[in-house]
Parts: structure tokens; sequence; C-alpha cells
């Protein structure tokens, strides 16, 4: 009996100490981060990032901590543009949700199997402070397409800014069905308030972000896709046993270009993409513009619209500059005078060097062949025009 309790008394002392242990190692891990967070204040461990002010690239990047952007979908793309965000110090992050993490989300660059089964809103968080504890987190697990929760929606985009009361300064679309897209277009068009929407393909190899101004570009209603023009319930399009591809790929570099061009518009740098596609299979990045449709079925879309066009424009003065140039400085037609006994002189081109990897479309047919084969055919079988003749045909042209 007495060895049992001895035993059991050692077992006990044993694991005391590792929870000691266990104890000592959250309290050091605690007070590396507050260490870290008094760095934020006082040194800015953002150094890499600064080096955009000290470069001239952006006039005062210490704004991003002023700046609050809600992200809908902490999907593939939400997840890792989340993390870009807090990593480059945004001041607070509204993220919105209603799945839960899965083993199939593996393949994304965000999420970890200890985390399955926590909603995404609630695993992303869980990560994001322990990236950055500076950064004020705010989590909606809930469907905002429903009637109730588009209006909860509302108002937090409306009122959850830095300041209370005030609205967020952009919205992030990075959902993957359209009736989401269509509840933020909704809201974003109601409160004037501009958003990027984004999304990658269903076989994973093409992406696009597309930046929406009330009034300014088209919103998401302007230009439907196909199945909402053909009134199909997109739902149906559904194939059983087929799913969505997925390539973290795709998603990252998706949501690379989406955080990009939020920071340009944020800190006022660049310029903004209104659309920037992406295709994977050749590496092609088409841009491109919308404009708001006249005839749209969104009210508030069209309002925005009126809006959009009683706003001034600004005078641009054209300043008529004149030229000490030559008045035929340029010679399109090549037209040149040469002596008649003047050496001829090859007009031969030479492809240009290509690196590996790549080559040419076609061929160049040398110019200097061109000619003497033309002068050949006109010589053969044809009789050779005098001066008058060909005077008299120009005279006649």
């Amino acid at each position: 009996m007495s060895t049992a309790i001895d035993e059991l008394q050692a077992i006990i002392a044993e694991l005391k100490t590792e929870l000691e242990e266990q104890k000592t190692a959250t309290r050091n891990a605690r007070d590396k981060i507050e260490h870290m967070s008094a760095e934020v204040v006082d040194s800015n461990p953002y150094s890499r990032l600064m080096a955009l002010q000290r470069m001239n690239i952006v006039k005062d990047y210490e704004r991003i901590r002023d700046k609050a952007v809600a992200i809908v979908g902490v999907g593939g793309v939400g997840s890792v543009t989340a993390d870009m965000l807090t990593r480059c110090g945004i001041g607070k992050l509204i993220l919105f949700d209603y799945d839960k993490v899965e083993l199939a989300n593996m393949n994304r660059l965000f999420f970890t199997p200890d985390q399955a089964g926590l909603s995404k809103v609630e695993a992303a968080a869980r990560t994001l402070s322990f990236i950055n504890p500076d950064v004020r987190l705010e989590t909606h697990n809930y469907n905002i397409t429903t009637v109730d929760n588009f209006d909860k929606f509302l108002a937090t985009i409306s009122e959850s800014g830095i300041q209370q009361g005030q609205a967020v300064d952009l919205v992030l679309s990075c959902v993957d069905n359209f009736e989401a897209r269509m509840a933020i277009n909704s809201a974003c068009n109601e409160i004037n308030l501009n958003w990027f929407e984004s999304g990658v393909s269903e076989n994973a190899v093409s992406g696009h972000i597309q930046f929406i101004r009330p009034g300014d570009t088209a919103c998401f209603a302007c230009a439907p896709p196909l199945v909402v023009a053909e009134n199909i319930d997109e739902r149906t399009l559904k194939r059983e046993g087929v799913c969505a591809a997925s390539l973290p790929t795709t998603m990252g570099i998706t949501a690379g270009l989406l955080v990009q061009n939020a920071l340009k518009y944020l800190l006022n740098f660049g310029e903004v993409s209104d659309y920037l596609g992406y295709n994977a299979l050749n590496d092609f990045f088409p841009k491109m513009t919308l404009k708001p449709n006249t005839q749209c079925d969104d009210r508030h879309c069209l309002k925005r619209q009126e809006e959009f066009q009683a706003r001034p424009k600004p005078v641009v003065v054209v300043e008529e500059t004149v030229s000490d140039e030559p008045l035929h400085a340029t010679n399109d037609w090549g037209i040149e005078l040469v002596a008649e006994d003047a050496p001829a002189v090859e007009t031969t081109s030479k492809p240009a060097e290509v690196v590996s990897g790549l080559r040419l479309a076609y061929e160049a047919p040398d110019k200097l062949d061109i000619s003497s084969n033309e002068t050949a055919a006109v010589g053969d079988g044809a009789p050779e025009a005098s001066l008058e003749d060909l005077m008299a045909q120009m005279k006649s042209m």
C-alpha cells in the first residue's frame, strides 16, 4: 500500500514539475510578445517596410496603422490576404466568414491541422494575433447573405473603422460564390464605399482582382456573369463528385496582387489597377477598366453614378509647345538622296539574339533578296520602259 502511495506521489510531483515548466514557458512567450509590442511603438520593427518611405516610394508608411480593412471570406485567398496585411502592420482587421477549418483546407498557405474544427475566423485570429499583436482583430462568424446578417454586416463596415462610428477604409472580397459578392456589392453601393473583388477560377489556373468605386467604375451588378444573365441558379451548376480545384500558388499570387493594390490605394502610391487578371498557363496579366452601366439593376449604383457625374471635373490645361526642330525632321518613308556613283549598301536584317527558352515566331525575309527578285520578275518578258513613259505614268497618278 505504501509503495503505491509513494509511486502516486512521485507521479504528482513529476506532473507539478511539468506544469511549472509550462507556466515558465508561457510567461517567457508572453514577455516576448509584450516586448515585441513595445518595440512596435518605440522603434518600429517593420524596418523593411519603412524602407519604402526612406526610398521615397511611400510618403508616410506609418499611416498604415490608421487604416481599417474588412476581409469577407477567410479561405484560400482571404487567409493569405489577412496574413499579408497583418505583417504589413495594418491598424485593424475585421474578418467575416461562417465556415469551419477542414482537413481539405490544408493545401492553403495559412491553416494547420490542429485548427481543424475551429471556425475560420477564430483560427485566423489566433494565428494573426501571434504574428503581430498590435493589429486590432475583430471577427464575425455568420453568413452575410441572409436578411438579418446583411444588416449586421452593413452596420459593421459602416461604423467599425479605426474610430468608432467611422466606416472602414476598404472592403476586400475573398468569397467564392456570386451571392456573397452581390451582398458586398449592395452594401458598398449603399454607403458609397470602395472595395476590391477577387477570385480564383474553378480549375485553379487563373485569378483576378477588380477595384470597384461606386459611380466611377462598374459595380458587380453592372456586368453580371453568365450564370445570372441566363437566370440559372449557380447551385445547379455544381457537378456531383467534382469540386473546385485549389492551388496554393494561384491563391497566393492572387492574394499578393490584391494586397499590393490595396496598399497602393490606402497609402496613395503607384497606380491602382481597376481590373487585373492572371492566367497561370502562360503568365498573362490582362488589365482593363469597366465603366458603370447606366441601366444597372442596383438603385444605389445609379444614385452613385449621378453623384459622380455631378462632381466638378478637373480642368486640364494643355500648353502648346513650339518645336525648334526642322519641319521634316522625321523621315517616315525612308527617302534618301544618294549620289549615282555611291557604292550599294546592303540592307539585310539579322534577327536579334533571344534568351534560352524563347524563339522568333518567324524568320524575317532578306530585303535585298526581295528587291532583286522583284526586279528580275519585272525584267522577265517585259519591255524596259523609257524615262518619258515613267514620267507620264507618274503625272497621271
